[in-house]
Order: structure tokens, then sequence, then C-alpha cells
């Protein structure tokens, strides 16, 4: 017998009371009779109206925004944005809060993700329990830091530039971004039309005047001439037999150049480079500064992008020294090489980690860096990274979950931090940038 399909509670409305912030941009609420709500436009302590966005009767809990907010929280602006808020753009979570609440919301999402997934108090993460903005991000509450040096736009069916609404394939047409980078707003990329293209994505690099365009078409689409408000490359993503995205340059260079800790770095057809104008410097010192590389050091830099952390190591540990760098991307791993190719002390090998590392046949170094996708780096890497005996590992992460869970397992190796540092370098949204400096002590019984 079929199951029967379980009644739809979306567009229903609740009057709750919202509880502590969530991982993910937004607060727990529950309903009179228990119904657990995770509430996006909320803040914790108010007594909201909750529309039902997602779930139904059987769902283990539901999805809401707060669409009338009856008791404010003393920590609520009003959004600066006029894209944000219920049923409009995804892109940002905390337009309603001022920026320290931001901060403060996010530490705590860190300690209950500490202490859920790790065990871990903030004293015992070497943790103060702060969130630092970045430099020149601190400013008064309605106004917005400018910093999303990558953008990228969905485009509608009539060919309307625009963000996606929250956990949608909607798009919400816009006419200014407000967190975007100034390079990018300059483009003008929501004042045309984009006929037959499914995404735009605009990158504006801030360690030079280059700028990008990478146009994705619709299935058949053709590319449409590119006529924009300031000179860009232009570059078109298309499928390849296999299925495979492949990057080809239409005009201009398929990189752009960044800056960071005094190198440039080449970053080629779209790949990784941090999204905020300050967050390479940023995450570059507080690694340096925990690591303190040695001259002759023995130096791992894991998922190594475009060689940010293996060019700051390679300049550290002197002629003596070495270091490795290791990343899945090909075309990544063609710019580091190049990036780095005055270090002849650096050397980049391509693959994943958890297959490149135990066929290097290294067995030992002295300190490592790791800066993990998403998902985090796993037991079995975590593992082997233990067993090579660094007296200083340095974790960047960019979900506290996903940390959490990886220094639980470094603890069982051994490992502990001994201090966590946590960056806000994505003002307006619930993401944020955590650095764990672990040093080796007692394995976990």
């Amino acid at each position: 017998m079929q199951n029967e399909p379980q009644e739809s509670l979306v567009g229903e409305e609740y009057e709750v009371e919202v509880g502590p912030v969530a991982h993910g941009g937004h607060c727990v609420a529950r309903t009179e009779s228990g119904r657990v709500l995770f509430v996006r436009h909320a803040l914790p302590g108010e007594r909201v109206i909750a529309r039902i966005t997602e779930g139904g009767e059987t769902s283990r809990f539901l999805r809401a925004d707060a669409v009338e907010v009856l008791e404010a929280s003393k920590d609520r602006v009003p959004a600066p944005c006029p894209f944000s808020g219920p049923g409009k753009c995804g892109g940002c979570d905390w337009q309603h809060a001022k920026p320290g609440a931001q901060r403060r919301l996010k530490g705590e999402v860190i300690a209950e993700q500490l202490a859920r997934l790790a065990g871990l108090t903030p004293e015992e993460a070497g943790w103060d329990g702060t969130v630092m903005p970045a430099e020149g991000d601190k400013l008064p509450a309605g106004q917005v830091p400018a910093w999303r040096t990558r953008v990228q736009y969905a485009v509608d069916a009539e060919g309307r530039a625009g963000l996606r609404k929250h956990r949608s394939h909607e798009v919400q047409v816009i006419d200014h971004c407000m967190i975007a980078a100034p390079g990018v707003t300059e483009l003008g990329i929501e004042k045309r039309e984009w006929p037959q293209i499914a995404t735009v994505e605009a990158i504006a690099a801030s360690g030079s005047a280059d700028r990008q365009v990478i146009l994705t078409p619709k299935p058949g689409g053709r590319l449409p001439i590119v006529e924009l408000d300031k000179p860009v490359s232009v570059l078109r993503v298309a499928e390849n037999r296999h299925g495979d995205k492949q990057v080809h340059r239409v005009h201009g260079r398929p990189f752009v150049r960044e800056r960071a800790d005094e190198r440039t770095y080449r970053v080629g057809e779209g790949g990784f480079w941090q999204v905020h104008p300050q967050a390479a410097d940023t995450l570059i010192k507080a690694v340096m500064q925990g690591l303190m590389p040695r001259k002759g050091d023995m130096a791992l830099d894991l998922y190594c992008g475009v060689g940010l952390f293996a060019g700051a190591l390679g300049e550290r540990v002197g002629d003596k020294g070495a270091v490795l760098g290791i990343e899945s991307g090909k075309r990544a791993v063609e710019d580091a090489r190049h990036n780095l190719q005055d270090l002849d002390r650096v050397r980049i090998e391509q693959g994943k980690v958890e297959q490149v590392l135990p066929r290097t046949g290294i067995k030992e170094a002295d300190i490592i860096v790791l800066d993990p996708p998403r998902a985090g780096a796993g037991k079995q890497t975590v593992r082997h990274l233990a067993s090579l005996g660094a007296r200083r590992i340095a974790y960047v992460a960019c979900d506290p979950a996903a940390l959490a869970r990886d220094l639980k397992y470094f603890a069982q190796e051994g490992y502990k931090p001994a201090t966590l540092r946590a960056f806000d370098l994505f003002p307006m949204t619930h993401h944020v940038e955590c650095v764990a400096i672990l040093k080796r002590v007692a394995k976990d019984a």
C-alpha cells in the first residue's frame, strides 16, 4: 500500500516566541503544539507571526518566514536593502540585525556547534567568543559594507538579472546588490538584458583592476555580444559530451590578478579566491601567527587552491625548508605552479588530498595548514594528518559544523585547539570564517 501524501502546511501562520539562533541563518521557535520551526527574518526573543514556507504534517521540522513582528528585539533595524525580506532575495540572512548583533549571532552558532559536535566550551577551544569584523567593515547600523567581489546573478525568463530566492530556483530581479563590491556594481550587470543566458558571474579583483564576466548560456542558447560599462574579459561555460562543465575564453584574459601577503596571484577561469577584499590577508596573518613557521620547516598546504598559504609558507621556511601543496582542481594547480614558480622549495601536486597524500610517501611534517571544502576534511584525512606528528596544524574553516566535527576527530588522534579565531568575512549573511590552531596533546582514551 502506497504512503498517503502528507498534507502541506505551506502558507499556514503561527504566532510564536522566537528562541535561539541556529546554524543556517534562522532562529528556532515552537508552535503551541510543540512543532519546531526554523524561522528566517526573525531575531531571538522576538514575538512574530511565522508563515510556513516548507514542510507538512509529518515533517520533522517546518521552515517559516517572520511576516509580522509583534514584539521586536532591540537588535532589529529596518533592512537597508529593498530586496531583503520574506519571499525576496535569499542572498543575505541578517539585513534586519545591527552589525554587532550579527557578529554575536554568528558567535552563538560557533559556540553551539563546538559544544554539540566537538564537546568543547569556548575556553577549551581557546576562543574568546568574539567574531571580529574585517578592516573597514565596522559600520553604523543601517549601513552595509560593499564587500562581495564575486557575485553570481541568475537570469529570469525575460533575460533580467537577479539573485535567487531562499531555497528556490525563482529569481528576484534586482537593480543593485548592496553587498556587491564597487568593482562589481560598476559593471552594470543589472542594467542590461541577458537573452538566452542562465547565469552571469561577475568578478572584480581586489588586487588589480581586472574585471571578468563568466556567462553560462541556457541549453542551446547563443552568447550575446557583451558591452558593459567597464573594460572586462568574458568567459563562457559549456558542457562537453561527458557532461563536464568547461570554461572557454571569449575575449580578454582568462584570469584575474589578486594580491595577498605582498605576492600577486593569478586566479583563472572563475577559480576560488576569498570573496571579501580583506579575507586573504586576514587569513594569512591568522594562520602564520598561529603556525609560527621556522626556517627549515617541512610544511603542507592541503586543499591549496591557487597557492595562497603555500606562497606565504614558502617565503617563511627559507631555502632549507620545503612546502607541498595538494589541490584537486586542474586549473587551480596550473595557477598555483605559475604563482609560486619563483619558490623552488614549493611543490604542488594535483588530486584529492586523501588519495595524493598517502602516495607522496611523506611520513612527517613540521606544520600543516588545511582549508577544506564546506564538508570538512573527514575522519580518514584527519587520522593521516595526525600521524605526521606536526607541532602545529592550522585549520581554516568556512563552516563551523564541519570544523567542530573535525576537531572531535583530531582530539581522538591527540590534537586539540590551542587557539580559535572567528572572522566576519561575509557580513549580512550567516557565513563565518574560523581559524583553529591545533597542538599535540595526549590522545583521547
